[in-house]
Formats: structure tokens, C-alpha cells, sequence
């Protein structure tokens, strides 16, 4: 004969299991099939005339892809975007045809976009791809992207800056390079630091000169060919005559890009004149022979 006790928890055990075999609602049970799956990889194109508030990256993902307001603080702006054929299936590598050609429509747009050559100025120009999977979905873009520095000499850093690059070298501007005063030693430069033209200085920007498809000088003999275009691009500048005198006129300082950036195809070399000799407090920019004399010791 069952006691009472018995029968209560014979009871309670009954309500318990019924209550673990009631109904779950909106739940039956397993917990992955009403998950949505995730979406595959996507292709996107990034726009032009936007900027980046974080530091500029070769491989852009749609998860980092975060444009601004140039109006505000920002390290990067887009000047243009470009194409590769669709048909492509892989990025093209660094120091490929396809890479230096991306890089020569981002030098002419990027010119286009500020006015002038962007390497008059404190600007750096750099071609960011598609990430791996977005090549994968469809994305065949590449972006062209300026950034102001602090310098365009060794030690360079990013500015950060507000507002748009846009016709920035369009006429004087902050943004420019002009006259430099010198630092070095044993009668060579070792660097060009920006002064008003008004001030003493022994230095000047005249120009880029672009370089033909060639080697990355390594060798003493490998520079000749810069030298001689930095000083045919001197004499343009100065308004005297680019023959056998003008390397008693003035020296010459050359900086041309790294040799990862000759890589994909940067050939722009920025070209200064040099008065080893004397300094001046103008500028030169059409002076003529007679602001440029030939040096007779």
C-alpha cells in the first residue's frame, strides 16, 4: 500500500517531466537552422571625392571601407577610382605592367585634381586594390588615394588634415615646395628644409622630371640620366639656356622616389636647384642669366 508520501512525490516528479515536454514557443529545439547564413563576399566599389580618417591601406576590405567628410579630420582622399578588366582573374602584382599602369591613371587624375603636379607639393600618392575575397565576388577596382605629409624628405609623417586637396595647387599655396635652405656636409646635401623665398636660402623646387621606363639607379653611372633631366628641367624653370654652361650656373639635387614605389611605377623625380656658392632672397623662378650667372671659379 502506497503511503501518501509516496504518492506526493510520484506527483511531483509527473509535473516535472510534463513541465520539460511542454511546447518552446517560437523554439523547437535546434539551435542552428533558424540562424540566417551569412552573406558570401561581396564586390564593392569605393567613391571618389570621399576621405579616410584612418591611415592609408594597399588592400581595402569592405569591413575597413569607412569614407568621411573631406571637411573633416582625415589622412586620406580619394581622387579616383579605376578599373582593371573583368576578365582578370587575380590582382596584378606589384611591378607588373597592369600595377604601373593603375599608377600612371592615378598620376594624371591626381594631377588633374589638385592643379599640378601632386608632387609640387607635400602629397604622397599611393594605389590601394581590392582584398583577396573581394577580387573573388567581382570587385575589379583600383583606388587612388593622396595623403599630405610633413615633408617630402626622409622622416616624413602623415598630416592630418581638414578639408579637400582638391585645386590645392592651384597658385601659391601652403601645400607647395619652393625654396629650401640646404643642411649637409663636406660640400654635399643631405637634406632641403622649406624657408619663405624673402629669407637667405641657397635652394629651390623647379619642377619634376619624369623619368623613362628604367632601372632603379644603384650605381654612381646609373644617376647621370636624372642629373641631366633634373637640369634641363632647371634651366625651363630659371630662363636660361640648357647647354654646356648651365652646370657652372648651379648645382643640382635630385630626389627621385623609393625604390618600392619605382617599382609600381612612380617615375616622377622632384628636381631642386643648388647655389653651393652663395645665397639668395628671392626666388629665381625666370631670373634669367642674370640671376643665374655662370660661376667663373
Amino acid at each position: 500500500m502506497r503511503s501518501a508520501t509516496t504518492t506526493l512525490f510520484a506527483a511531483a516528479v509527473t509535473a516535472v517531466l510534463l513541465v520539460g515536454c511542454a511546447g518552446s514557443g517560437d523554439l523547437d529545439g535546434d539551435l542552428t537552422d533558424d540562424w540566417a547564413a551569412l552573406p558570401p563576399p561581396s564586390a564593392f566599389t569605393p567613391a571618389a571625392g570621399v576621405c579616410q580618417a584612418a591611415d592609408f591601406m594597399d588592400v581595402v576590405t569592405l569591413a575597413s571601407y569607412e569614407p568621411v567628410d573631406c571637411a573633416g579630420p582625415h589622412r586620406v582622399e580619394t581622387v579616383h577610382v579605376g578599373a582593371f578588366p573583368v576578365e582578370r582573374a587575380s590582382a596584378p602584382a606589384g611591378g607588373s605592367a597592369e600595377l604601373r599602369g593603375a599608377f600612371a591613371e592615378c598620376d594624371t587624375r591626381a594631377t588633374g585634381y589638385v592643379g599640378d603636379d601632386w608632387r609640387a607639393g607635400r602629397l604622397r600618392l599611393s594605389v590601394a586594390l581590392p582584398s583577396g575575397p573581394g577580387w573573388a565576388a567581382g570587385s575589379r577596382w583600383f583606388r587612388c588615394d593622396l595623403t599630405e605629409l610633413t615633408t617630402v624628405e626622409a622622416a616624413a609623417t602623415v598630416v592630418v588634415r581638414s578639408g579637400s586637396l582638391r585645386d590645392a595647387l592651384k597658385g601659391a599655396a601652403g601645400l607647395r615646395l619652393g625654396c629650401q635652405q640646404t643642411r649637409g656636409a663636406a660640400g654635399g646635401v643631405q637634406t632641403l628644409v622649406p624657408v619663405e623665398c624673402a629669407q637667405q636660402h641657397d635652394a629651390e623646387f623647379v619642377g619634376v622630371w619624369r623619368a623613362p621606363d628604367m632601372a632603379y639607379p644603384n650605381r654612381d653611372s646609373d644617376w647621370a640620366p636624372l642629373y641631366n633631366g633634373c637640369r634641363s628641367i632647371l634651366g625651363r624653370y630659371v630662363g636660361v639656356p640648357d647647354d654646356a654652361d648651365l652646370r657652372f650656373r648651379s648645382g643640382v639635387v635630385v630626389r627621385p622616389p623609393g625604390a618600392g614605389r619605382w617599382r609600381v611605377g612612380d617615375r616622377g623625380i622632384r628636381c631642386y636647384l643648388w647655389l653651393s656658392n652663395r645665397t639668395v632672397t628671392a626666388s629665381l623662378k625666370g631670373a634669367g642669366p642674370a640671376g643665374l650667372p655662370v660661376r667663373t671659379k
